[in-house]
């Protein structure tokens, strides 16, 4: 490949080779990261072939590290980080000094210095982002207890790591090191404008305020600017403007995050998704950002696979054994250890213990700034470098051998789970079910996700996913009081759900033995509610295996999703777009119909009113010939729909609608009585109503009844153009009824 295009040729590389294993370790059940590490090890420069661009590779990787962490704040609010705050805060602090001091213990066996051993410490102390969420995300944990306290405390040390790289240059400068001129920018503009030389304690101070700067500015500014901008851009209605906000929002937030406040890229992109997440557009905001995220985040693990040096494994095995025990089995142990002593579950603890057991790209950022100070010898940076690999392979086995040990974690530290799912009843009864879902019972899918009871229903219709489409489902299930449960892997759905009475079965439907403890093989039909379509037909393969028998009802946004989901064993398909057209049909023919009725309707009326009014106290009489009827109908509506598209007649001629004039004018004084139109004697002739001249009609006057009053038409007794008259026709006499 030429080699003017280094940029092209390390995209280009990386992401096949991390295709091409990464599908094979997915083949071998193991997963992808382990392919796209090797990838990163094929192209590096310690192996024979192609060797990629390290630094392009490196820059590549920071994009994909905030995209990720932009993704996470749009689902993680300050809410949420200021509820886990006992928890991550201090066991954050307690975790990075206790694997500090490990690593300084390590570091003076291997003969090095107080200094180099601190950073090395340090370095092994922080876990990496990408790895830590793309666990949680594997495991549909980001969004409950466990993945909160996770991410709070990956924040918190992610913040003392910025201290760190503030304060490793100070102190190694004020010792004297040779190569330490390396300041923090806005510690030297400090220094410059007051004209003061800080120390230690000065430095400190300044990286303190600069951070609770960048947190203010953030809270304050960016809470209205940064919704504002999206908002505006969504009301163009270009799609593509929109995407190009979102990723210009993440990148310039987090550069100008970097280079005015000194904080970390990670850590600037997060804020501005955290402040970006109290807008009704975070949603579609993270699925505009999601295939680059994926794809950069990719990058990161080929930029970490190409600094790694297999040789070292030959040449240094125990020091590297060494530094594999602390971050796997120290840090694991510590975590879990400091999670536990908050009173916190065990399942909680051993989540966040295998989530911690690995480091990632602080932990190069400090190896590479020791070697650059001349602190830390080459050998710390490549034991660093060996450690993350190892550890990130390792970590997906970390967490299956932690779910084996639960049991015997739960006999030894926890409570037991009905007396955990017992207290977290009676917190959320009566009155906390209204609350939050979120914060009526965190613990109990934690502790009796992996020990959860078969459910006992049968002939019962399971609805996986209690999101937009499976609420409104689960709603109407449970008014038409139709057997149902639900399948959720997400802690506040399920939460909500319960809150409704709802029987949870919390998991992925993916996994076959969610399935089984829903009794898939007892249930009449599985709704498979979730968008995703890949997760979807996962589900749909396993309900199947399970139920050959059951209905399997899902939905698609696309033909070729249908496809997939029906060639998987799908039923019935709901194609969403489809059903948004043929709900706009329905509404369509509903108003038109319900036009057509009130029209008939009015006819109807128009015609049988005469006959009322010429019938009072009388029985009324219909036409003999049941045409003549019809007719007028047909006659009286056309002439409705003609008047309803005309132009309105003036007010001096007919009045508004269901109103008589105050005064009638002369010109439309009352006519004589003894004078009968032509029109209304051949109208009222052609009903068989008999028509009696006024002088020779004499009406019986009642002994003592008032005289009945006429009711008040509810339209004026007129047609368009001719002058109003209230009148009705006279009553017919009741001698001369027929």
């Amino acid at each position: 490949m030429p080699h003017s295009t280094p940029l092209i040729s390390t995209i280009v590389m990386g992401l096949v080779l991390a295709f091409i294993l990464g599908a094979i370790a997915n083949r071998f059940r193991m997963p992808p990261l382990v392919g796209y590490l090797v990838a990163g090890v094929l192209v590096g420069p310690f192996t024979p072939g192609f060797v990629a661009d390290a630094e392009l590779a490196n820059e590549l990787s920071e994009i994909g590290v905030i995209l990720l962490m932009f993704g996470v704040g749009l689902h993680f609010s300050l809410k949420d980080l200021l509820s886990v705050r006992a928890v991550a805060i201090p066991g954050a602090i307690v975790q990075i000094g206790g694997a500090t001091i490990m690593g300084l213990g390590l570091a003076t066996l291997l003969g090095w210095g107080l200094g180099a051993g601190l950073i090395f410490g340090l370095a092994l102390s922080v876990a990496s982002t990408v790895v830590l969420l793309k666990a949680l995300q594997d495991r549909h944990m980001v969004d409950s207890e466990k993945g909160r306290i996770a991410v709070g405390w990956l924040i918190v040390e992610d913040l003392a790591m910025v201290l760190a790289l503030v304060l490793i240059p100070a102190i190694a400068s004020i010792n004297g090191v040779e190569g330490a001129a390396v300041h923090d920018p806005f510690v030297d503009f400090v220094e410059r404008v007051s004209g003061i030389h800080l120390d230690i304690f000065g430095i400190l101070a300044v990286t303190v305020v600069k951070l609770a700067a960048f947190v203010g500015f953030m809270l304050v500014v960016g809470r209205r600017v940064i919704p504002f901008i999206l908002h505006y851009t969504a009301h163009t209605g270009s799609r593509e403007l929109f995407r190009l906000a979102v990723l210009a929002i993440a990148l310039g937030v987090a550069a100008g995050a970097a280079y005015l406040f000194g904080v970390s890229l990670a850590l600037g992109a997060f804020f501005a998704g955290m402040i970006l997440s109290e807008s009704e557009l975070s949603h579609r905001a993270a699925q505009e950002s999601l295939p680059l995220r994926d794809a950069f985040a990719v990058l990161f693990f080929v930029a970490v696979g190409m600094l790694f040096d297999p040789a070292i494994i030959l040449t240094d095995p125990l020091p590297v054994l060494g530094t594999v025990f602390i971050i796997i089995i120290g840090k694991s142990v510590l975590a879990f250890l400091i999670v536990v002593a908050f009173k916190r579950p065990v399942g909680t603890a051993l989540t966040i213990s295998a989530s911690l057991a690995q480091i990632g790209e602080f932990s190069f950022i400090l190896a590479a700034l020791g070697v650059g100070l001349g602190i830390l010898p080459a050998e710390g940076r490549d034991l660093i470098l060996a450690g993350a690999i190892i550890s990130i392979i390792l970590n997906p086995v970390i967490f299956f051998v932690l779910d084996l040990l639960r049991p015997a974690l739960e006999n030894r530290f926890g409570r037991p789970v009905e007396a955990v799912a017992a207290a977290a009843a009676e917190r959320t009864e009566p009155d906390m079910v209204a609350s939050a879902p979120r914060a009526a019972a965190p613990e109990v899918p934690q502790e009796t996700e992996p020990t959860q009871v078969p459910t006992g229903q049968s002939n019962h219709v399971i609805v996986v996913g209690f999101g937009r489409v499976g609420s409104v489902v689960g709603e109407a299930l449970l008014e038409a009081k139709t057997p149902f449960l639900v399948v959720e892997d997400a802690e506040g759905r399920a939460n909500a759900a319960r809150a409704m009475g709802i029987e949870v079965v919390v998991g992925n439907a993916a996994a076959s033995k969610v399935l089984t403890l829903a009794n898939v093989a007892e249930a009449t039909t599985v709704v498979i509610a979730i968008p995703n379509a890949f997760e979807a037909g996962q589900a749909v393969e396993q309900a199947r295996k399970q139920n050959s028998k059951v209905l399997i009802v899902a939905r698609a946004h696309s033909d070729e999703e249908e496809t997939h989901l029906k060639t998987l064993g799908a039923d019935v398909v709901i194609l969403g777009e489809r059903e948004i057209g043929l709900g706009m049909v329905d509404v369509i023919n509903r108003d038109s119909k319900a036009v057509a009725e009130i029209t008939a309707s009015d006819a109807v009326e128009s015609v049988l009113a005469p006959l009322a009014a010429a019938t009072i106290g009388a029985t009324p009489k219909l036409p003999s010939d049941p045409n003549l009827l019809a007719e007028a109908i047909e006659a009286a509506q056309a002439e409705q729909q003609h008047a309803d598209s005309g132009p309105a007649e003036p007010p001096a001629v007919v009045s508004a609608y269901g109103e008589e004039p105050d005064e009638v004018p002369e010109a439309f004084a009352e006519p004589d009585e003894n004078l009968v139109e032509a029109e209304d004697i051949a109208e009222l002739e052609a009903f068989d109503v008999p028509v009696v001249p006024a002088a020779e009609a004499v009406a019986p006057e009642p002994p003592a009844m008032p005289e009945p009053v006429a009711p008040r038409p509810d339209k004026p007794a007129t047609t368009a153009g001719s002058p109003f008259n209230p009148e009705v026709p006279p009553p017919v006499p009741e001698d001369e009824k027929a």
